[in-house]
């Protein structure tokens, strides 16, 4: 017999959701108390929890692979510095702390000012009325919490209440070499006038690191776009920072592709320089020669040679000038292994193979040098970039070679070219012939300088012409509300947190506890059917129903009545056994009133005690019998003559324990009490018989086999759940005849009255037909046994 899961599941989850109501729900003061509690936490907090805003820029960045280079084509007409940028690459650069430090030095972040308040400092970014900045980073002397007073009539600065300093002066203080001044965000107010000022010195690497750390900065997948953002308390200085850390960003892309341009005109200057010192010295030559030997003009066979010969001459002085430009080239990668950015020009050079490779190349160590700065020297990105380098300096240095060798071979085609010339020559008289040996040499000199000065044009051009590789889609702008805390989340989570603590507790405590608190335990430790449940109640009597008695416990013992059917007590099944784990739990009280129930529909029911070891039926009715059970066993009485009928009940009869024997259940075991039990089977509609604890002694095992059915009772906030769960094991070994509990004495939880049972009695009202009655009597109460 499955009593408890009989319902449709409906209806047992719709049963579980109710309990779960019900048992915390008595508790409401509680969760009352604990949500005050939690709001006016959440109130503190956000009265003085500081608030962060959070300031956005929007920066295009112009990646040629996301369609963000525009003006690449004009860049290629004007010969610019390449402006290829890796978007990637430049988020990394944007959130490296080198730039944030060169931020957190230009805004004077390393030295923050703060006024002193009653429970915490408030920041002076835009209320103190000067700025510190540190003249000497190297001398800089940390310090956190220096007091200074501004005198603004004097515009002196006043450091711990003794040193004096005037603004815009570098001057020489406890704490390293300072310059005080003018905020411009300052505006006097007499809120802030008499608050004590004070500005801590810190590490501007230190502070970068710190920043970084609220800093994003996020790509969009489908353009060149870059959404910067950072989150700060003072909402001017996010705002601050991130334009400073865009302008910041800008220079040092301008600076990077300048310093590349002044290389190659660097490299140009050198050249135009030696070509220009050789060209003075020719013409200096030709000039002497000319006074000193009267060779002022060369024959017809001369002019002859020197048109035939100046084109071989411009040709070989060009391959001789891309031999220098390429053993220059070869010099630097071979000696650069550290990275050096800075590579020699490829100006004048008609394989524009080497030049794209030596781009690739600085382009790559530009990108290393900027992801070094942000990642481990062990990031898979950095050793691969690392590879790519060695492979492209291996290339370059092959791409050299082939053009040397090509070089060299066009040279040597040249020479054997003009050595007929020069055979040529010997036929021209001395003096014609050195002439037009100087006017050669004169010639191809003349043209390598005009093709230098061509370059440095162009160089210069390019160096002129260098903008920034990003540019800014929408300035820096915070929102007028905060960030965090979020006033209606934090409220929120203080609701959440007040509901959760007092289900904590509540639950901690009946985990803790080790009697039986809910029927949820007894159906977890025991597959015993439970058949009903007694509330708790106070009586003057312990019979707490009677004829007309419309009570709640009298209710529940009515519903008690309708449900004994299901354990087979009936017209034929008439015999009923009540027990317990221990003393105290109340089932003489069951039984009495059980038995009266019964009786109240004209029933003819026989209560007999049978507790030899403490009886307590006799109390309960209020009666005393000499004769019993006792005397029976003992052959003194018959069955006839311990039964008495009781006068203030209908149908009600009692047969007492009479007196007590020293060993009752010796008498018990000795087989005579089937007799009486037989006995009073066939005189009587109904025999209730109440018996010793089982747990404690053996009585109720001798006797449940010659019973019909037995009541188990088990006592709310009473009975050990050490007991409880040892009775599945105990009637394996020992069981009861047709078992069922009755959960007795359950109190009402918290405030909620009439919250017996913590809604298990509707299980029962809409089984059984029955209806609840909440009124209660009106007498002075007893608490029932």
């Amino acid at each position: 017999m499955e009593l408890n899961n009989s319902l449709p599941p409906e209806e047992r989850e719709n049963n579980i959701v109710q309990q779960l109501v019900a048992k915390y729900l008595t508790y409401w003061p509680l969760f009352i108390v604990l949500l005050i509690v939690s709001l006016f936490g959440a109130f503190i907090y956000l009265r003085y929890a500081t608030p962060i805003y959070e300031a956005t820029a929007t920066l295009i960045i112009k990646d040629e692979s996301r369609g963000g280079n525009d003006d690449a084509q004009l860049n290629q007409l004007l010969n610019l510095v390449s402006s290829k940028k890796n978007i990637e690459n430049e988020i990394e650069v944007l959130k490296s702390r080198g730039l944030m430090e060169k931020v957190v030095k230009e805004l004077h972040l390393y030295a923050p000012v703060s006024l002193a308040g009653k429970v915490k400092a408030s920041d002076g970014y835009k209320v103190s009325p000067v700025i510190v900045e540190v003249q000497d980073f190297d001398s800089l002397i940390e310090h956190d919490k220096v007091n200074f007073s501004y005198d603004i009539s004097r515009n002196v600065v006043i450091l711990e209440g003794e040193y004096q300093y005037p603004l815009n002066k570098p001057v020489n203080t406890p704490f390293g070499t300072l310059i005080f001044k003018p905020n411009k965000y300052y505006f006097p107010s007499s809120k802030n006038a008499v608050r004590p000022l004070y500005f801590s010195l810190v590490d501007p690497e230190s502070m970068a690191i710190k920043y970084i750390k609220s800093l994003e900065v996020l790509p969009n997948k489908q353009s060149a776009m870059v959404d910067i953002g950072i989150k700060d308390p003072v909402p001017q200085r996010a705002v601050d920072i991130i334009n400073q850390l865009i302008t910041t960003y800008n220079l040092v892309s301008i600076s990077e592709k300048n310093t590349t341009a002044r290389n190659s005109l660097e490299f140009v200057n050198q050249q135009l320089s030696q070509i220009s010192h050789e060209l003075d010295s020719i013409e200096s030559k030709v000039q002497v020669y000319k006074s000193g030997r009267g060779a002022v003009d060369i024959g017809g066979q001369g002019t002859r040679y020197l048109a035939n010969v100046s084109d071989n001459d411009q040709r070989l002085a060009d391959i001789n000038l891309q031999l220098s430009i390429i053993s220059e080239v070869e010099k630097f990668v071979i000696n650069n292994q550290r990275g050096d950015l800075l590579a020699p020009s490829t100006l004048g050079l008609k394989d524009e193979s080497l030049a794209l490779l030596l781009k690739q190349l600085q382009n790559t160590e530009i990108d290393h040098a900027k992801l070094n700065k942000t990642v481990g020297g062990n990031n898979p990105n950095l050793l691969a970039m690392g590879e790519q380098i060695k492979k492209l300096r291996a290339a370059i240095l092959e791409n050299i070679q082939s053009q040397k060798q090509s070089l060299a071979v066009s040279r040597q085609s040249i020479s054997s070219t003009n050595s007929g010339y020069n055979t040529m020559l010997s036929t021209v008289p001395l003096k014609e012939r050195q002439l037009l040996e100087i006017s050669r040499e004169q010639l191809t000199k003349n043209s390598q300088y005009q093709f230098l000065l061509q370059k440095k044009q162009e160089a210069e051009m390019s160096l002129a012409s260098v903008v920034s590789n990003s540019r800014v889609v929408d300035r820096a702008l915070v929102g007028k509300d905060p960030v965090s805390p979020k006033r209606m989340k934090i409220y929120l989570m203080a609701v959440v947190a007040a509901l959760g603590m007092g289900i904590g507790l509540i639950t901690a405590r009946d985990l803790l506890t080790t009697k039986i608190k809910y029927r949820t335990d007894i159906e977890k430790m025991v597959s015993i059917p439970i058949i009903g449940e007694v509330a708790y109640t106070k009586s003057d009597t312990a019979l707490v129903i009677e004829k007309g008695t419309r009570s709640f416990v009298a209710e529940e013992f009515r519903k008690l009545r309708i449900s004994l059917p299901f354990l087979g007590i009936n017209s034929h099944n008439r015999k009923l056994l009540v027990t317990s784990s221990i003393s105290g739990e109340g089932k003489s009280f069951i039984a009495s009133n059980l038995a009266v129930t019964m009786s109240l529909i004209g029933k003819k029911v026989v209560l007999v005690d049978m507790d030899l070891n403490k009886p307590t039926l006799s109390d309960i009715l209020d009666v005393h019998y000499e004769f019993g059970v006792s005397e029976f066993l003992r052959d003194e009485k018959q069955p006839e003559e311990i039964i008495n009928k009781l006068e203030h009940l209908d149908n009600m009869y009692f047969i007492s324990a009479g007196h007590l024997p020293d060993n009752p259940t010796e008498i018990l075991a000795s087989g005579k009490i089937k007799s009486l039990i037989d006995y009073l089977d066939s005189q009587f509609d109904l025999v209730v018989i109440d018996t010793s604890p089982a747990l404690l002694v053996t009585d109720a095992y001798i006797i449940s086999g010659m019973c019909d059915a037995t009541l188990y009772v088990i006592r709310h906030d009473y009975s050990p759940k050490l007991m409880v769960k040892r009775m599945d094991e105990t009637f394996q070994v020992n069981p009861l005849n047709n078992p069922a509990i009755i959960f007795n004495g359950v109190k009402s939880r918290g405030v909620m009255k009439n919250t017996y049972g913590y809604g298990y009695h509707y299980v029962y009202d809409k089984k059984y037909g029955t209806q609840k009655k909440s009124n209660k009597s009106k007498k002075n109460k007893r608490t029932s046994l």
